[in-house]
């Protein structure tokens, strides 16, 4: 069979103008401005390696939004904590975080860095209400309730690698919602929920291929505009691609096995 040397050639001119239309694409659509932001993670290097593009691409100062990262344990399964935590806010500082204090990580025996436990919903629930619905028990219930952030981002149902951590998330998450409105009924809830969503093995790991897809879904899935777009859309361009991989190398250096090398040289959007 003779090889057509040609289409060959133009294969990754191809591959480079369907990426550069999706980001295109992007700029089209609706997104956060303006809002306070929690990125809501279960372990330091998770914002590098799952919500990169989320960060660099929801810092950007013209879209002016405060965005906050809370991180509900060290990473300390190989008592490494003390080194992972400090590593968590350099590669936040990379990622468009714009000050070390909006990064805290909670250290509590409740949520153990492991893969066979699930943490408490409730649990996360009461943190997130402490930090960010410090007076949610006083509020009148004839008014509406009020909180320190407009939006939580966090992992979905599927936690996008499997890992209960990270699926412990949502759930948490969902408790915090139900536990600022359980007194209000009938107002709206002050905090958007955002989740990231969990793609199959082909698309997770096709790389600069399935930007395009993702334009079409979230294209076809978008519900509403306004304030609070649903869903959200962000795809990296070169220079943040490079950024969020930097972020991971330089920063998180105590976690660089060599999986890793192949997880953040496929993950561009």
């Amino acid at each position: 069979m003779e090889i057509n040397y040609i289409l060959l050639a133009q294969i990754p001119l191809y591959i480079i103008g369907i990426w550069i239309f999706t980001v295109y694409m992007v700029q089209t659509l609706p997104t956060i401005q303006g809002k306070r932001i929690l990125l809501l993670i279960a372990h330091p290097d998770d914002e590098a390696m799952f919500f990169a593009p989320t960060l660099r691409y929801l810092s950007k100062p013209s879209l002016q939004n405060q965005i906050f990262i809370l991180c509900l344990s060290s990473g300390d399964a190989d008592g490494l904590g003390h080194i992972r935590k400090d590593e968590l806010k350099k590669s936040a500082l990379q990622l468009g975080i714009t000050h070390p204090d909006h990064v805290v990580v909670i250290e509590d025996a409740k949520f153990p860095d492991s893969m066979t436990e699930i943490w408490e919903a409730k649990t996360i629930g009461n943190i997130l209400l402490r930090y960010f619905a410090p007076d949610a028990s006083s509020t009148p219930t004839n008014s509406a309730p009020k909180a320190l952030i407009d939006a939580i981002i966090t992992f979905d149902a599927h936690g996008v690698s499997g890992h209960p951590n990270h699926i412990s998330l949502l759930h948490g998450a969902t408790a915090f919602i139900k536990q600022l409105m359980q007194r209000h009924t009938g107002w709206e809830c002050p905090v958007k929920l955002y989740a990231l969503t969990t793609t199959n093995v082909l698309r997770k790991y096709s790389s600069i291929l399935d930007p395009a897809m993702t334009v079409i879904t979230c294209l076809w899935k978008t519900k509403e505009r306004g304030n609070f777009p649903t869903p959200v859309l962000a795809v990296s361009g070169f220079g943040d691609v490079r950024k969020a991989q930097k972020a991971m190398t330089t920063a998180h250096k105590s976690q660089m096995r060599w999986f890793r090398w192949g997880w953040i040289g496929v993950k561009v959007a």
